[in-house]
């Protein structure tokens, strides 16, 4: 639903572990936010229930739900995509979804050095300074994104943009892209030529041929849903293949799923029952 400045958005999904749980996450996106209200980008709500009996679980605030699992996709998308020798990152969008995509992709490779680039040069500095001294690797202010995609072997995006900004030309072979910001129709970070010239994973189809940077390389005539590679779950579950040589750009765009949500959701609320048992177990001694 979008209205002026932002719109919200409705996930749901059911996710059959030993125990099945449904989750549906209500999320309001403005963009401005921020500069505006002094409020986060983005705020709402997620409802857990159990999906044998309908009882419902857990209600929980989906900022850090949707911010962490976002950054998990990543570096799920990374663990297969990248080049297995990656060591260098650059993290396009220095807020705290850039902390996180970095804090991610910290899981699954050994970074040497980050460069951080945001259109605020002061963010980006001030990034690079807190996110060297946590994650104890050297972390980079980028004046210039070409320079530093030069030099990289991952990139993530992960801003409000609204115009392309990572181009063709920049990007060298083998490079791995993350491209999370486009969650929005009128959201766009990856040149529509750079999308056709690359082998492209999705998390979901019609999700990203409706509002991923797919989208725009669809609008564009430059791409086919039939250029599409595959969806991330099937090169997990080794239905497709993922990387297939060194030389070659992947890119995945990444729009956000709802099983995401109800996995995350389903890991915070079995971990507070245990802590919450745990907690009683103390007591009782």
């Amino acid at each position: 639903m979008h209205v002026e400045g932002g719109g919200f958005h409705i996930k749901s999904g059911v996710l059959g572990r030993t125990r099945p749980y449904f989750a549906a996450k209500v999320n309001g996106n403005f963009p401005g936010n921020p500069q505006r209200f002094g409020l986060p980008t983005i705020q709402g709500v997620l409802v857990l229930s159990d999906a044998e009996n309908g009882r419902v679980l857990a209600v929980m605030d989906s900022m850090e739900i949707t911010a962490l699992r976002t950054g998990a996709a990543t570096a799920v998308a990374a663990k297969y995509l990248a080049r297995k020798d990656s060591h260098v990152a650059t993290i396009c969008g220095c807020g705290a979804q850039g902390r996180i995509q970095l804090r991610a992709l910290r899981c699954v490779l050994r970074l040497r050095q980050v460069y951080a680039y945001d259109i605020a040069m002061e963010r980006a500095a001030a990034f690079a300074e807190r996110a060297s001294q946590e994650f104890c690797i050297p972390v980079t202010k980028a004046a210039d994104l070409r320079d530093a995609l030069r030099q990289s072997d991952i990139c993530v995006t992960c801003t409000p943009s609204r115009k392309a900004f990572l181009m063709q030309a920049d990007v060298k072979p083998g490079t791995f892209i993350a491209a999370v910001g486009a969650d929005h129709p009128e959201k766009q970070e990856v040149e529509p030529a750079l999308m056709a010239s690359s082998r492209v994973i999705i998390d979901v189809l019609d999700q990203c041929a409706a509002m991923g940077d797919l989208h725009h390389a669809l609008e564009a005539g430059l791409m086919t849903r039939h250029d599409v590679h595959a969806e991330l779950g099937e090169v997990v579950a080794g239905k497709k293949a993922g990387r297939e040589s060194d030389e070659g750009v992947v890119i995945f765009d990444s729009t956000g799923m709802a099983l995401q949500d109800v996995a995350a959701a389903a890991v915070v609320y079995e971990k507070a029952v245990q802590d919450e048992c745990c907690m009683a177990v103390d007591f009782a001694a």
